[in-house]
């Protein structure tokens, strides 16, 4: 037999490439779409392909690969997989009662990836989740950055590094949250006072290590030095003005940085964060109380804040908000006071950004992950719902499945991850 010719072996070469692309991609086409770095497209083209966004643009100015499956959204609206920068999903605790700063403890150690919480939140659009310890502790141990995926175990879930590792920051608190009995500190002073003599005694660890002494591992000493370098942020609960500007005297003393969490009294002191160049992630509730150093909370912080130049995330604390109510939170901003520009970022890019993820996630852009929500509206109005939730280019969540709008409305079965068997009941 002649060997073809390899003018004819490239056209063949081309064209199995061209359909093997084409297998693995999928094009929606005809809805609104909102990429959250660009201006919204009435009628916009997503191509996603393994797991990744491929295209994405106006109709028009996409190329649809041949042989892609191409899905009709005309009426839709398409926009990034909301992040939560501060969600308690999972049931998950690390520190205990021993002692009010545990730096060296991980809430990966401790989350049911079984949880129901986690179908809820796929059924309110979100598609990475900061999961957090308690905010009963000074330092209350690492947090787990997850991707909502459909998985097993957690290991499936945790987003890594290039090196593999564990992406995660650390959570603290001031306030009267980690006041108590001693060990625990009894005052906000005492309670500085303690991080403090913490951060120095991880300073003098890593003197030590320098003058090549011969220094017994700690796992906690590792973990702080993690922090003062930069390598984990700081997830810090924090309520009150004079609480909120304590930690910021914290970070410029230590130089670690810092994510602002709650800050109920954003909008007192929105010129010191912004002048601090310290992000926000805040909780708008509807029906507030459970402390009183939150009385103040108000649904203009969010606005306050975007006009003071800060940036501004939006987080559910689930249970506190229901993460099916995510994005009514942005809606009361807007409200309030905010844009509707900032207030989509807020649910999306903004806080990837304060996971040090923005290169990967939160908007709709060539290259990123393939996180998306499909609407049956605009996303700040009450009557519309998620109607499909996409991670890595997977759909997880899908509303017109009996099992997951069960998730969605709740109802008998849902908020169990399993059925009970026969022995046990009640029959």
């Amino acid at each position: 037999m002649r060997p073809s010719h390899p003018f004819v072996l490239a056209i063949a070469l081309v064209v199995s490439s061209s359909l093997a692309w084409a297998q693995d991609t999928t094009a929606f086409v005809g809805a609104r779409l909102i990429p959250i770095t660009g201006p919204e497209l009435e009628h916009g083209v997503l191509v996603i392909r393994d797991g990744k966004i491929a295209a994405v643009g106006a109709r028009g100015s996409v190329e649809i690969p041949a042989g892609a499956t191409v899905v009709d959204v005309r009426g839709k609206v398409l926009m990034p997989g909301l992040v939560d920068t501060h969600s308690h999903v999972g049931g998950g605790w690390a520190a205990d009662s021993s002692a009010p700063i545990q730096p060296d403890v991980s809430v990966y150690d401790a989350i049911d990836v079984r949880s129901p919480g986690f179908q809820r939140a796929q059924a309110g659009g979100i598609t990475t989740a900061n999961v957090m310890p308690g905010s009963g502790h000074l330092m209350s141990g690492q947090t787990v950055y997850l991707k909502l995926r459909d998985a097993n175990t957690i290991d499936e879930w945790v987003l890594r590094d290039a090196d593999g590792r564990a992406l995660g920051g650390m959570k603290m608190a001031n306030g009267t949250n980690s006041r108590r009995d001693p060990p625990f500190p009894g005052t906000r002073g005492k309670s500085a006072a303690l991080v403090r003599e913490k951060f120095h005694a991880a300073l003098a660890y890593r003197a030590k290590l320098e003058r090549d002494e011969d220094v017994d591992r700690d796992l906690g000493m590792e973990a702080l030095l993690e922090v003062l370098d930069g390598e984990r942020i700081v997830h810090h609960h924090t309520h009150r003005h004079d609480d909120i500007l304590t930690v910021l005297r914290l970070r410029e003393e230590f130089g670690f940085r810092v994510v602002l969490h709650h800050v109920s009294d954003a909008w007192k002191v929105a010129d010191e964060i912004a002048a601090a160049g310290v992000p926000s992630s805040i909780i708008l509730v509807d029906s507030p109380g459970g402390k009183l150093e939150a009385r103040h909370v108000g649904y203009e912080s969010g606005g306050v804040l975007e006009r003071a130049g800060a940036k501004v995330a939006f987080h559910t604390d689930d249970w506190i908000t229901d993460s099916r109510l995510f994005l009514r939170m942005a809606a009361l901003a807007v409200r309030a006071g905010m844009t509707r520009e900032g207030a989509l970022e807020a649910l999306t890019l903004a806080p990837a950004e304060m996971l040090d993820l923005g290169d990967r996630i939160g908007s709709l852009e060539a290259e990123k992950d393939a996180d998306f929500i499909v609407l049956d509206g605009d996303p700040f109005s009450v009557y519309t719902k998620v109607l499909e939730t996409w991670v890595d280019g997977q759909r997880v969540f899908d509303r017109t499945q009996e099992k997951d709008r069960l998730w969605a409305v709740g109802g008998l079965g849902a908020g169990e991850p399993r059925a009970t068997t026969a022995c046990c009941d009640g029959e």
